[in-house]
């Protein structure tokens, strides 16, 4: 099952899972060494081991477009489809923050818009430093928050496009989601 989805998966936005990954990308993925070496035969718990494992996050790099073990373990995920129970335990946890980043684009790619807004906003207020690795090999620093709003407001994510997401003051206008209550609103409203 090296690089094929689940059979007891279901399709995601009306396609394979794996599909949401660019074929060149999921290509370069199944060429990487670490691909072959550490993500075979995984199950989803062997996947969170090598994700607590992570010391960056990130897509491709170099003048290659080498795949980061981020962007592998994303790959296996979609392949494996975690119930999402088990989703929203990896993203409410507070240990490993490679791990909760890792669910957070798996969610994003594989989650409903209103199911989006409601899990992802209240992250606005995790200020966890994350390592980066950015297109050149190099790392720079982003917080929790900030790649929350990456996944929020981008099309892109570490390589990744990411699925059309329907606006929050549309879904509000529906119905769907209360409005926001930003925590600077509820600050100045106690001075």
């Amino acid at each position: 099952m090296a690089n094929r989805t689940s059979s007891t998966a279901q399709s995601v936005h009306g396609t394979d899972p794996q599909f949401l990954i660019e074929t060149t990308f999921r290509q370069r993925i199944y060429d990487s060494l670490y691909w072959k070496d550490q993500c075979f035969g995984l199950t989803v718990t062997g996947v969170m081991e090598k994700a607590a494992a992570l010391t960056s996050l990130g897509g491709c790099y170099g003048a290659s477009r080498k795949p980061t073990d981020f962007l592998c373990l994303l790959l296996k995920l979609l392949q494996l489809q975690p119930t999402r129970p088990m989703l929203h335990e990896l993203i409410n946890q507070h240990d490993f923050k490679y791990m909760r980043a890792l669910a957070l684009l798996y969610f994003r790619l594989t989650e409903s818009s209103v199911d989006i807004y409601q899990t992802l906003e209240p992250l606005y207020q995790d200020f966890s430093k994350l390592r980066m690795r950015c297109d050149g090999g190099e790392f720079e620093i982003v917080r929790m928050d900030e790649f929350v709003d990456i996944l929020l407001r981008e099309k892109q994510a570490c390589f990744v496009t990411l699925p059309v997401l329907t606006r929050r003051m549309m879904l509000e206008d529906t119905g769907q989601l209360a409005p926001r209550i930003s925590p600077l609103d509820e600050d100045s409203d106690s001075e």
